[in-house]
């Protein structure tokens, strides 16, 4: 079974940065358009950034400007490089494909302080 796993989630300040990865294994990623999600207390999960297999990227509205997908495919991994963190960008951050999902993995906590 596909696994995916997040990490590099923490608590930061607002203004700050954090980087997540996306691992997966039983799957090589760079076949797939894949995308970063967020869900935060309360809400839907959404969709934050996504990148397709020849690398176009797009971005919701609200993280434009201050997040950045990318992939390496030699490490099988999808990152999200966010800056400029802001609290509302509080959230469990996932990845997975942009259409027919793999099972979710866990996810990883990110945490903006004001």
């Amino acid at each position: 079974q596909v696994q995916l796993v997040e990490s590099g989630g923490g608590l930061v300040q607002a203004g700050g940065s954090l980087r997540l990865s996306c691992t997966a294994s039983r799957v090589i990623l760079s076949f797939n358009a894949m995308a970063w999600y967020r869900q935060a207390p309360g809400k839907q999960r959404e969709l934050v950034a996504s990148i397709s297999s020849v690398g176009n990227t797009n971005y919701a509205d609200s993280v434009k400007g201050r997040f950045s997908i990318s992939r390496d495919n030699a490490k099988n991994t999808v990152y999200l490089q966010m800056n400029s963190l802001k609290p509302e960008d509080t959230a469990v951050y996932y990845c997975n494909r942009q259409n027919s999902y793999y099972p979710w993995g866990q996810g990883t906590q990110v945490t903006v302080s004001s």
